[in-house]
């Protein structure tokens, strides 16, 4: 990038603070996304970490003004290639924006930066006498920032949604540099648009959050995680919806085939300690009473039983259910992203989980393709591998991702449940969402970005 611009940009966030060198930056110039999915990323991009909300503005007017491309960068830990840049472009880091400014238990919120982590939220909610943050998308390296312009969602949804759910307020800054508070700590506010809800999953294409407040909840005092295993995934899906109708909802609900397991085990060296069957559902309850607990989790595999299990094991201790939500959440990190040519998240309402998953069964099978699957069952959210042959992307893949997305949307189904468009899925956007929604997309976001420098080239 130009010395100039360089020199512009250290005069407001301070030399050490500015990083355009190769090696300095190569660590921004990519995220988790499967590597052959990556677009071509510019190397002379400059790394811009500013300390605040007045020098994240100052830099947006700058690059507004001079038209330079700007891309918000989190933790790195997307998986569409939306912290991606594809020009030379600034990548506004958010890293510095990492206060937890303050937890209020009074109206049950967190203000944080947006460079604040998720394990940094955690570790200070722990300090206080039972307040937990519910939502967990899987790594807890993520910021708030990230989470919030992504919508997260992870294991937990399905009892507590996702991050919109529990967003109260941000504080952002447009691409014209305009700071903009939306919403706050109150519960209702219906003055005007809702902006909030508007940049919350914008994938940074219409500003850079800066600030969060959340929503934090009393924590159930007593937890447990069953895992019960089937011999298939038919007997597995099929327990889910009769699980979700015994009046309570387990705080998880997730379906994890076995050798996916096990390999995330031995990568952590861990112990994974269903040995029966072919396939798990982990199950994680979370009461306020003892009692209350333990008679879900009879009825549960009281359940699981009638309907093929072939046997169960409880995780009472917390190290025990630790070791358990460790692996779960690490069979993406443990899957070699090489061997991979698509990473699929795509969802479809629960209920339907069983017929959608044999119908792409037949599909994968017509192409000789090996069928993998793990992720929420009981909010219908799958992650479904399209693997390489002989290290190459097969000649069949993009059948086969058409022939996926039409099996998805057949059953009333996204082909994007968590991770969202970004880079990687804009082509195949127009499956979904016809031409006139997203004209109006496009139109929302010219109103926000009138010399189109946010994070190009993402959703559209």
């Amino acid at each position: 990038m130009d010395d100039t611009i360089v020199k512009k940009i250290a005069e407001i966030v301070g030399e050490d603070w500015v990083a355009s060198d190769e090696d300095m930056i190569a660590g921004y110039l990519k995220d988790e996304t499967v590597p052959s999915l990556v677009p071509e990323c510019s190397q002379n991009s400059i790394v811009v970490k500013p300390a605040d909300t007045q020098e994240t503005a100052e830099v947006m007017k700058y690059a507004n003004k001079n038209k330079i491309p700007v891309v918000p960068r989190g933790s790195g830990t997307g998986l569409v290639a939306g912290a991606v840049p594809t020009k030379e472009s600034i990548i506004l880091s958010t890293e510095r924006l990492n206060n937890i400014k303050e937890v209020d238990t009074e109206n049950f919120t967190a203000t944080c930066g947006s460079g604040v982590t998720l394990e940094q939220l955690l570790e200070r909610l722990n300090e206080e006498d039972n307040i937990f943050f519910p939502i967990h998308p899987g790594d807890e390296g993520a910021t708030l920032g990230g989470m919030v312009i992504n919508n997260a969602g992870g294991a937990r949804a399905v009892k507590h949604g996702v991050m919109r759910n529990h967003v109260r307020g941000v504080e952002f800054v447009t691409p014209t540099g305009e700071v903009i508070q939306a919403g706050g700590k109150t519960l209702k506010n219906v003055a005007g648009y809702d902006l909030l809800h508007l940049i919350i999953g914008s994938e940074g294409t219409l500003g850079i959050i800066t600030e969060v407040i959340v929503s934090v909840e009393p924590e159930p005092k007593h937890q447990a995680t069953l895992l019960v295993s089937f011999e298939n995934r038919q007997d597995a899906i099929s327990a889910v919806p009769e699980i979700m109708k015994i009046g309570s909802k387990p705080l998880a609900v997730e379906y994890i085939e076995r050798d996916m397991a096990e390999m995330a085990a031995e990568h952590l060296g861990e112990n994974w300690p269903a040995e029966k069957g072919n396939v798990d559902l982990m199950i994680v309850l979370a009461e306020i009473e003892q009692d209350l607990l333990y008679d879900i989790a009879m009825k549960i595999e009281t359940i699981c039983q009638e309907l093929g299990s072939v046997d169960s094991v409880i995780a009472e201790r917390q190290e025990e259910q630790d070791s358990i939500l460790t692996v779960r959440s690490n069979i993406d990190t443990a899957t070699n992203k090489e061997d991979l040519a698509d990473d699929v998240d795509a969802a479809v309402p629960p209920a339907y989980i069983d017929d959608f998953l044999s119908d792409l069964l037949e599909v994968y099978q017509e192409f000789g393709a090996k069928l993998s699957a793990y992720g929420h069952a009981a909010d219908g959210n799958l992650h479904i591998y399209i693997y390489k042959e002989d290290g190459e992307v097969p000649e069949y893949y993009q059948e086969l991702k058409k022939r996926f997305y039409e099996t998805t949307l057949k059953y009333g189904g996204t082909i994007a449940a968590e991770h969202g468009i970004g880079k990687t899925k804009k082509e195949d956007m127009p499956m979904q969402i016809s031409e006139y929604e997203i004209n109006l997309m496009k139109n929302i976001k010219k109103v926000f970005d009138p010399n189109d420098i946010m994070n190009p080239d993402t959703i559209f």
